[in-house]
């Protein structure tokens, strides 16, 4: 008897023999169009839509729109992606643990998959001594949780986070979050007993105890210091080092939870597990998401034993949160970073570097800054117009890329990238550049006077 091919396997089929990018409609092609006008009239108008892409099927680096353009992702989702699109390992396992079981709240109940999803985080948490994890859907949630917990086990009221840090919309991780104003726009009051301190500088930490220690808050009141190691939506900042290993010691001298939050940086991202593992530096709770489930909506909270277990019995809880077909996501993601892909990350994270350092070296008057590590990198342009025509630009050539912070284009792709892929990327990328910085405020300038683009050119998380 012969074998049929699925339709998802007769698309992935299509897709790998295809090269990448491959644009075969003028973009936004009709059907994206269409979907975008329909899209408009029915969702909330809160969402801030990058450019009009509609994808409609994903394989590996690959991600198919409407009309049949084939993309390179180099945002992944905003790094969410970290297996890439359809990764026959981690669709095998969802579709093993969505045979025998969908969903049962491990909030009232016992998973089995639940606690062991906890453990196999926990084991590659960057947190010495006995842990505990909670597990939740979303980064926002994993926030929400652990400004709970810092309040609870410390009896202490405030907490500080950092100018440019996003930790998501939420009430508490809004008022947490400084990296736009818009965010808080329309929403105050906020949290109380929330302050930011700047970021990155090591200078910068002179900042606790001339201002928030002597003027705003003694340090005894303080719970917690929440840090993203590297800012994300805030524009890929990556500190000097002596930073966050100054603000270890702060915290432990005064008895301040170092809450890590590494819901974009963690996961492999940065070419080590967890970003902040760069610097040698042990939080005392760790935030987790994005990229831990490939996709399927998983957050994690990890944290000593002692701490976790300060509070009881319906101190805290999630309907969803360790949801069972999510849980075996993340246990078939963690397996393939630990089989390699932490190590490609930092590989191709090197080449990309190089590459789009040789593109700042010939545009140099367009080009300001390229920083990250491993495959967060961020590309600082000479103005937030440029920046918006750069990713315009990419878009238009078939290639995937995100705004962020001010004036920052952030390139994250999926941890699968291969060699010749960061060639195609970073020389379209190149491309992009060339054509922004020689035709200032014209590229997205008349995509949003065609209503192809946001009005805000502007993307979160």
């Amino acid at each position: 008897m012969t074998e049929t091919m699925s339709s998802p396997d007769r698309a992935a089929q299509r897709i790998s023999e295809r090269p990448v990018p491959d644009l075969i409609t003028e973009i936004p092609g009709p059907k994206a169009r269409a979907a975008v006008e329909f899209d408009e009239a029915w969702t909330s108008p809160s969402l801030p839509r990058a450019y009009p892409i509609v994808p409609v099927r994903g394989q590996g680096m690959a991600i198919e729109d409407a009309d049949g353009n084939l993309f390179l992702d180099f945002a992944a989702g905003i790094a969410v992606n970290s297996t890439g699109h359809s990764h026959p390992r981690v669709i095998g396992a969802i579709k093993e643990q969505a045979s025998e079981l969908v969903h049962y709240s491990a909030s009232d109940f016992y998973l089995p998959i639940y606690a062991e999803t906890a453990k196999a985080i926990a084991d590659i948490a960057p947190i010495s001594g006995r842990l505990r994890t909670y597990l939740g859907n979303s980064g926002a949630e994993a926030v929400e949780v652990a400004m709970k917990l810092a309040r609870h086990y410390t009896g202490r009221p405030y907490i500080v986070g950092f100018l440019g840090g996003f930790h998501g919309r939420t009430y508490g991780a809004v008022s947490l979050t400084a990296s736009k104003a818009k965010y808080h726009a329309g929403f105050n009051p906020l949290l109380p007993g929330v302050y930011h301190a700047p970021f990155g500088r090591v200078e910068d930490l002179k900042w606790f105890d001339d201002v928030l220690f002597e003027r705003l808050a003694p340090a005894n009141e303080v719970a917690a210091v929440f840090v993203e190691p590297i800012q994300g939506e805030g524009g890929y900042l990556v500190p000097e080092d002596g930073f966050l290993e100054g603000l270890r010691e702060l915290c432990t001298k005064h008895g301040i939870l170092l809450v890590a939050d590494e819901i974009q940086s963690g996961v492999g991202r940065t070419g080590k597990m967890w970003a902040i593992e760069h610097w040698g530096v042990e939080p005392d709770i760790l935030l987790v998401a994005k990229g831990i489930a490939s996709g399927m909506p998983l957050s994690a909270m990890v944290t000593r034993a002692e701490i976790l277990e300060h509070w009881g019995v319906g101190a805290h809880g999630s309907t969803y949160g360790g949801n069972p077909v999510a849980c075996a996501a993340a246990l078939a993601t963690i397996e393939l970073l630990q089989g390699g892909l932490i190590e490609n990350a930092a590989a191709r994270g090197d080449q990309a570097m190089a590459g789009l350092r040789e593109i700042r070296a010939r545009h140099a008057e367009a080009v300001l800054d390229v920083r990250g590590k491993g495959l967060m990198i961020g590309v600082e342009l000479a103005s937030p117009q440029l920046a918006e025509d750069v990713q315009w630009a990419c878009f238009q050539r078939g290639l995937l890329v995100l705004e962020c912070g001010k004036q920052t284009v952030r390139l994250c792709p999926p941890l699968v990238v291969s060699a010749s892929d960061v060639d195609t990327g970073v020389r379209i990328f190149g491309e992009a550049v060339a054509e922004a910085a020689s035709h200032p405020g014209e590229v997205a300038g008349a995509a949003a006077a065609a209503g192809a683009m946001h009005p805000d050119g502007e993307v979160d998380g």
